[in-house]
């Protein structure tokens, strides 16, 4: 497909339909988890494992998506992508239980990471000419941003007015819709497929070795670091993920070539970027559990309360990342814009039960949302950073996986460690506390003293990620130009072509 085909505009609006839904879900059950929870008896232990599910899913299996949408074909892939989604969305609102609610979140994010792919597979194949490809991926990326703020205010409405289980249903109209639009609307240019066979053993070994790793730091918050399960989850992912580096090495058409994660500007966006996702991620699920547990928020005054972190980014990201692109260097934007963000996260480890929002919470979100913003904007640039033609895809999928990884480790991690510093304070204050209204303050007291434990975690994380974006990250100022690349797809014989940014030493 060229830039002249005229129904390429239509295509963008059924594509960035999709995109909305994904983004849309991803914050939207933040807000209902609280009430969900509650309704299908999900103990404190596992609730985390409602975001964590789809997160590992779909973090583990989007390199193998992008493989899928080469194979089978870009728009295949997307409507396969979207039918699964609404199928498990509809399981998800239906859920009579705990089993039945983490299967439908796995299944969303296994389907997630068929759709994701795709779509901007399809977007990079479909918009050639470089002014339209730049106005498209915008589209595409603002969406991106401002969906997450639609999500945090309907996932409040809903969860409010109606119910958390439409915050599921929702999902299954924008599925529809954008499926049935894009199979009437969007082409896909012939003999773009690549048949290079897949990849089995890295697939499997991958997600094994991820779930492992996650698995580890869910049971430690139960059973201990000590504890005989959890060291050997830890063990097991190690076996496995370097069995999956060797398995990369060795076979012709790796689901991962290695070259893509050795170059050292590449290398340091995944590893900064998976690291400060970590740190943000556990903040979600806290915030929200402090909005509403301990300020007592609706659900809908929760998802306004969060409007300033969404504020901040699309502002850092649009307005300070973009027009600062091209006048300095990476790693001055990343490095300083993590550290920005740590700062905000500073400021929230003085949460106390009578914190004011204007005071505190509000700057607090407004700085991570900046910097975040700021350092996101470069690292999206430089995930294609001097990479092979036929890599393009691929490296771009792993800006995705780092992301989603990192995510689904950072609420593992650290809801892990505001358990335990919860548990600890409540047992050394316990003496004494014989009423009913002391022993709710008490509890109260342990979650907030458990949340400001774990997010001085997450400002030591922010503050390595600026360490690591500085001294890995060596580009200079990036100059225009194009190279080759197969949209999603990566491996040899992938034959069509499209125009990636390159920044130049």
């Amino acid at each position: 497909m060229s830039e002249t085909d005229p129904r390429r505009w239509k295509a963008l609006v059924f594509i960035a339909l999709a995109q909305l839904m994904v983004v849309l879900d991803a914050t939207i059950v933040n807000i209902a988890l609280p009430s969900a929870q509650q309704d299908l008896g999900i103990s404190d232990g596992n609730r985390q494992w409602v975001i964590t599910a789809y997160a590992l899913a779909f973090g583990g299996l989007l390199l193998f998506g992008g493989r899928i949408a080469d194979l089978w074909g870009r728009k295949r892939t997307f409507v396969v992508g979207l039918i699964g989604f609404a199928a498990a969305s509809a399981l998800g609102g239906a859920a009579t239980g705990e089993a039945m609610m983490l299967g439908a979140r796995a299944l969303q994010g296994a389907f997630g990471a068929l759709l994701a792919p795709a779509a901007l597979s399809l977007l990079a194949v479909m918009f050639t000419d470089g002014k339209e490809r730049a106005k498209a991926f915008g589209i595409y990326g603002a969406i991106a941003g401002g969906g997450g703020a639609v999500g945090l205010i309907l996932g409040g409405f809903l969860t409010e007015y109606l119910d958390w289980r439409w915050t599921f249903f929702v999902n299954i109209p924008f599925a529809i819709v954008a499926a049935v639009g894009a199979y009437f609307v969007i082409r896909e240019p012939a003999g773009g497929r690549n048949r290079s066979p897949l990849d089995i053993p890295g697939v499997i070994l991958s997600t094994l070795g991820l779930v492992a790793l996650v698995y580890g730091f869910t049971r430690a918050e139960s059973e201990g670091w000590s504890d005989a399960t959890t060291i050997g989850m830890f063990v097991g992912s190690a076996v496995l993920l370097a069995a999956f580096v060797l398995t990369e090495a060795k076979v012709k058409s790796p689901l991962l070539p290695l070259r893509v994660l050795t170059e050292r500007n590449r290398g340091g966006v995944y590893l900064s970027l998976g690291l400060a996702v970590i740190a943000m991620f556990g903040l979600f699920l806290f915030l929200t559990y402090y909005l509403q547990i301990v300020k007592g928020y609706s659900p809908v005054k929760t998802g306004f309360a969060f409007l300033p972190m969404i504020a901040g980014m699309i502002i850092g990201s649009t307005q300070i990342g973009t027009r600062l692109m091209t006048r300095v260097p990476p790693r001055w934007l990343m490095g300083p814009g993590f550290l920005t963000a740590a700062v905000g996260m500073l400021l929230l480890t003085q949460l106390e039960i009578g914190t004011s929002y204007a005071g505190l919470i509000l700057p607090a979100q407004l700085l991570l949302g900046l910097g975040m913003g700021t350092a996101f904007m470069p690292a999206m640039s430089l995930a294609t950073h001097g990479v092979d033609p036929r890599d393009a895809g691929v490296a771009s999928a792993m800006v995705n996986t780092s992301q989603q990884v990192g995510g689904a480790i950072g609420t593992a991690l650290l809801n892990t460690i505001a358990a335990s510093a919860t548990t600890a304070y409540i047992a050394d204050n316990a003496a004494g506390v014989t009423t009913q209204g002391a022993q709710k303050l008490l509890q109260l007291q342990g979650m907030v003293e458990g949340y400001a434990a774990a997010i001085w975690w997450a400002v030591g994380i922010l503050a390595v990620s600026a360490a690591i974006a500085v001294a890995l990250i060596n580009t200079g100022k990036p100059d225009v130009g194009v190279v080759a690349g197969s949209g999603s797809g990566s491996g040899e014989g992938a034959e069509d072509e499209v125009k990636i940014p390159v920044i130049a030493h």
